[in-house]
């Protein structure tokens, strides 16, 4: 008797890509946790952990646990993305645009740790560390994108607000975009390098971080602008959405204030890498509640040809 393949439900897709979501976040906050922990050379080589061993040592001691530990999440990480992959081609009918999200996240796992290696060879250069960091919010963001996606129908988007509020949309996700570059500046000029011998980017931590702030400012009155506006033209989704960033914001912003003014304590760092998670998730929700899917229209009723209509008969 032959086998029958049961096809993948969409809820269990989307089950995958949320907990894809949550592995890549995760694995953002103990990538920060081997830099606060100075465990960033912790296996001072890649792709082994040791020149002699791929695996950590009893020499390398609790830093090299602690950084072995982060790159075996990576395979967990990448163990979910490909599960997602394989959803995507049981599921059944094809869905489009899938395919093509799924494979970026899992192909965006490998590249990140490829980048994570580079800082270890690099001895931790900063610029690279902050290039690691933006790798990984950018395949979160393929993450979000999938989730979104799946729950959405198959029909043509259409914008749920005006041209100009979508435009200013845009620009609020470009600005939190910067807002994370400049993060990894201040982060590359102040403590917490990864390793106590580590270089840092020379740059000035108090004027770095005063750029980091100004564009934070700019940031949040952006956010707040939005709900007006989307208040304004009675885009209710969106305004729910603009008050949930405007709400993350407010929240890492306060813990990046206290950070700043206790000397950046380890464990707040860590929650403010967890908080730039949020604010990136909750800058996308925004951009994607401007507009939605609409359920593919059903196929028009076929009515007879005229040449098919009946023929009178006559006597």
């Amino acid at each position: 008797m032959n086998r029958i393949t049961r096809p993948v439900s969409g809820t269990l897709l989307r089950r995958l890509a949320l907990a894809s979501i949550i592995a890549n976040v995760g694995i953002v906050v103990t990538g920060g946790a081997v830099r606060l922990t100075a465990s960033g050379l912790g296996c001072p080589t890649w792709p082994s952990c040791t020149d002699d061993s791929y695996v950590t040592t009893p020499e390398m001691g609790v830093y090299g646990v602690i950084e072995f530990s982060n790159r075996m999440l990576t395979f967990v990480v990448g163990l979910i993305a490909l599960a997602t992959v394989l959803a995507v081609l049981a599921h059944r009918p094809r869905r489009p645009g899938l395919l093509g999200l799924s494979v970026a996240v899992f192909l965006g796992i490998p590249a990140q740790g490829v980048v994570g290696g580079i800082t270890v060879l690099t001895n931790l250069n900063p610029w690279v560390v902050g290039l690691h960091f933006l790798a990984s919010m950018a395949v979160i963001a393929a993450a979000y994108a999938l989730w979104r996606r799946i729950g959405d129908p198959d029909g043509p988007t259409v914008a749920v607000v005006p041209t100009p509020l979508r435009a200013l949309a845009r620009i609020t996700t470009g600005v939190g975009v910067a807002v994370l570059v400049f993060g990894t500046w201040v982060t590359g000029s102040g403590p917490h390098a990864g390793d106590h011998g580590a270089a840092r980017n020379g740059l000035d931590p108090e004027s770095i971080s005063q750029v980091h702030a100004d564009g934070v400012f700019l940031l949040i009155g952006l956010s707040v602008a939005l709900i007006f506006a989307f208040r304004a033209v009675g885009a209710q989704r969106a305004t729910r959405a603009a008050i949930v960033l405007v709400a993350v914001e407010l929240g890492q912003g306060v813990i990046g204030f206290v950070q700043y003014f206790t000397h950046v304590p380890a464990l707040l760092v860590g929650a403010h890498m967890l908080g730039a998670c949020l604010v990136l998730l909750a800058t996308l929700s925004v951009q994607w509640s401007t507009r939605e899917r609409r359920p593919v229209a059903p196929a028009p009723a076929t009515t007879p040809a005229d040449d098919a209509a009946p023929v009178p008969v006559t006597a």
